[in-house]
């Protein structure tokens, strides 16, 4: 089940409000959150269902035991097994069908016996969430709750999902446990849901009709590989469907908090108006990279090691941050690609190659470079990032507009309306606070 489906807009939600406002106090109805969430998640591939609460049920005993021990490697140990778990459950749902891949590449064998794993949806936001409260618990910035409900309910619920924000157990635990409920924060999570379920359905899914056949035809020897203005164009779509698509599915997560009293932290900050791929990275989906940033390259050592050893915590952080996205090559391709602009930025003196030019065009090279990006993000083969790169250079010719086959003026309008939002436009939050 998707937010912008029918099915969730006018059956789903509309019952699930009924039956949590319904309920007189604040237990029953993390109760009901709690097993509506569970029922969301079930409409997918029920047989996931138990994965998550076993996932949720090792890391609320594992923190009870974090709190409970005096010797400081025991805390570690227990923290080991969380990690272990968290992570082992992830690596072989997301990354198994990649190493049969891999194998199947080395060794040329068929592999004829073995299915493909199907990935649990949600299963990436989830892991994270929890994951962040067992090492938040170590390092004593929060105290580990002893209700496996209260846990169950931040873990599993269906508002932050699907698509994030990934959410850390600190920033909601006061409203766990009571939460304020008022016609003004409902009628702003309204106005986020639409703002949302707009960016969604209208603009992303619009211009994802330019990018879809231009990137199936980057086939080379194909004969019709995409030249110097269908590439670029394509590519741009792209951009605009990306952002529109997770940053709607965010506004309309912090909608569906707000209208059930919870406030989750805001998740796109404006990123296309970026100076640098450092400030793109600041405001690009913030929940992850502040994520990251804390729970992997602060561990790592930061930037306290000296300077070769920052550059490398970066780019590893990217690295992983790349894998994050999905077992393929593209993603891995594109977090050394942000790595690498993010260590050049460094060696610059932490600041762009392009600083000295005026603030229009700083905001213009790093789009440019953000595109580059795009590219290995989209591409579904080293052989589509060849056929691309190709066609940006101009080596395949100057092309033609990328016309898709259904909906074209929508899918153009969809990309000319997303530019000048993302540029020009207030955030989802500054709209609904004048709301």
């Amino acid at each position: 089940m998707i937010f912008a489906s029918l099915l969730f807009l006018f059956a789903f939600l509309p019952l699930f409000l009924a039956g949590y406002y319904a309920l007189p106090w604040i237990g029953a109805r993390n109760l009901f959150l709690t097993l509506a969430s569970y029922g969301f998640y079930a409409w997918s591939i029920p047989k996931y269902v138990p994965l998550m609460l076993v996932s949720t049920a090792i890391d609320w005993f594992v923190a009870l035991r974090i709190e409970a021990a005096p010797d400081p490697r025991v805390r570690r140990r227990w923290l080991v097994v969380s990690m272990v778990t968290n992570l082992a459950l992830l690596g072989w749902f997301k990354y198994a069908n990649l190493g049969v891949e891999l194998l199947r590449d080395l060794t040329g064998q068929p592999f004829a016996g073995w299915v493909a794993i199907v990935l649990p949806v949600g299963i990436s936001f989830y892991t994270f969430q929890s994951m962040s409260y067992t090492i938040d618990v170590y390092r004593n910035e929060v105290k580990p709750v002893r209700s496996f409900l209260d846990l169950a309910c931040y873990v599993s619920m269906f508002p932050q999902l699907v698509a994030g924000p990934i959410v850390r157990y600190h920033d909601v635990q006061l409203q766990v446990r009571d939460r304020a409920h008022a016609v003004a924060p409902f009628a702003r999570g309204i106005v986020h849901l639409a703002l949302g379920l707009a960016k969604k359905v209208l603009i992303a899914d619009n211009a994802a009709l330019l990018v879809d056949e231009t990137f199936a035809s980057a086939v080379p020897g194909s004969g019709v590989e995409p030249g110097l203005l269908d590439a670029w164009l394509a590519t741009l779509a792209y951009s605009i469907q990306i952002y529109f698509d997770f940053s709607g599915y965010s506004d309309m997560a912090i909608g569906l908090g707000l209208m059930t009293g919870f406030r989750f932290p805001s998740n796109f900050l404006s990123p296309y108006r970026s100076e640098s791929i450092t400030e793109f990275w600041r405001r690009w989906h913030v929940s992850l990279s502040t994520w990251l940033r804390d729970y992997l390259y602060v561990p790592l050592g930061g930037n306290r090691h000296g300077s070769l050893r920052t550059y490398v915590n970066l780019s590893l952080t990217m690295l992983l941050g790349g894998l994050w996205h999905g077992a393929a090559y593209n993603f891995v391709l594109w977090g050394a690609y942000q790595g690498a602009w993010l260590v050049v930025e460094r060696l610059a003196g932490k600041r762009p190659l392009w600083h000295f030019l005026p603030h229009p065009l700083r905001v213009f090279v790093t789009m440019l470079v953000v595109l580059g990006g795009w590219v290995l993000f989209r591409a579904s083969s080293l052989g589509t990032i060849g056929s691309m790169g190709k066609g940006m250079l101009g080596l395949n010719g100057l092309g033609a507009l990328p016309i898709p086959t259904g909906h074209p003026l929508e899918a153009w309008l969809a990309v000319v309306l997303g530019l000048g939002i993302a540029w020009t436009m207030p955030r989802t939050e500054t709209l609904a606070a004048r709301f």
